[in-house]
């Protein structure tokens, strides 16, 4: 899914962020659920079923092996293609941990 089809599509996704912690804590989409990749399979019991997931990453490649991951246990899920660098250069928001504006590191 492109960012700006995402940011039309807010109220409808559940966002997944499975960034390690500091790309998180440097920005991050506001309202996202952050569980790092390598943490999914042992918190999956945390990510809804009941949404349409848009896994999150950077650049789009550790979401896209999480959203294979997620399709294969059933769950409708959409890859965010280009991360949230695209996010980023298509103009849309990032929050930092504690507030203030975010930053793609």
């Amino acid at each position: 899914m492109e960012a700006t089809d995402a940011g039309a599509r807010l109220a409808d996704l559940h966002l997944l962020d499975v960034r390690e912690p500091d790309e998180w804590q440097a920005g991050h989409i506001a309202g996202v659920q952050h569980i790092p990749l390598g943490e999914l399979r042992d918190r999956i019991a945390e990510v809804p079923k009941d949404r349409t997931i848009l896994a999150v990453c950077r650049s789009g490649n550790r979401s896209e092996t999480a959203t294979r991951g997620l399709r294969t246990l059933g769950y409708t899920v959409e890859n965010l293609e280009g991360g949230v660098t695209a996010w980023s250069r298509a103009g849309l928001p990032l929050e930092a941990t504690g507030g203030g504006p975010g930053r793609v590191i």
